[in-house]
């Protein structure tokens, strides 16, 4: 897949959404391995998966992040989403989330990313804080985190799934991987 890239890692690529990537969408957000723990019926409908993608696109036209489209360098193959979002009213304040295809979980890629947009949020955007959660069950999601260097502060309810899920954040000067 010919991509521009904005952000690199040794085996990442990171990309845009555009209209354009429905398919890409569909791919990733109509796989209930990926959903099952992201909202409370565990699939999103073709709707939601649409609208889903006009948020992000929006995001990034309004904030300037977005859940960013990653892709494999070597070869080019579309992994799933890894970025920031606005955190609740925060100006410098953002969520970071990773969202990967099947294919790609337990083999090192939600950290290889997460830790580029750690980066990319501390370095150009200048983020104050950075926040994460993850549903209740996902023991991967909770040992990447905690890999990264964020520490857990309590629990927030989190609407798409119903569930108080637990919440992490993390400063600049907590982030130790890659220079500062």
């Amino acid at each position: 897949m010919n991509r521009d890239y904005f952000l690199q890692t040794k085996r990442i690529g990171f990309s845009k959404w555009t209209d354009a990537d429905l398919p890409l969408a569909r791919q990733l957000w109509g796989d209930p391995d990926v959903t099952r723990l992201i909202c409370a019926s565990g699939r999103f409908t073709p709707q939601e998966i649409a609208d889903r993608l006009v948020r992000e696109i929006d995001h990034d036209r309004r904030f300037s992040v977005q859940y960013w489209p990653v892709f494999e360098l070597n070869g080019g193959g579309f992994m799933g989403c890894c970025g920031l979002r606005p955190y609740k009213s925060g100006e410098r304040a953002y969520e970071l989330g990773f969202h990967l295809r099947k294919r790609y979980w337990g083999m090192g890629y939600a950290t290889e990313g997460a830790e580029a947009v750690i980066r990319y949020a501390f370095h150009v955007l200048k983020a104050e804080t950075l926040y994460a959660g993850h549903h209740p069950e996902n023991a991967g999601s909770e040992k990447v985190l905690k890999k990264l260097g964020f520490r857990y502060v309590g629990t927030e309810f989190y609407e798409p799934t119903g569930l108080e899920h637990p919440l992490y954040e993390m400063y600049p000067t907590h982030f130790t991987k890659g220079e500062m």
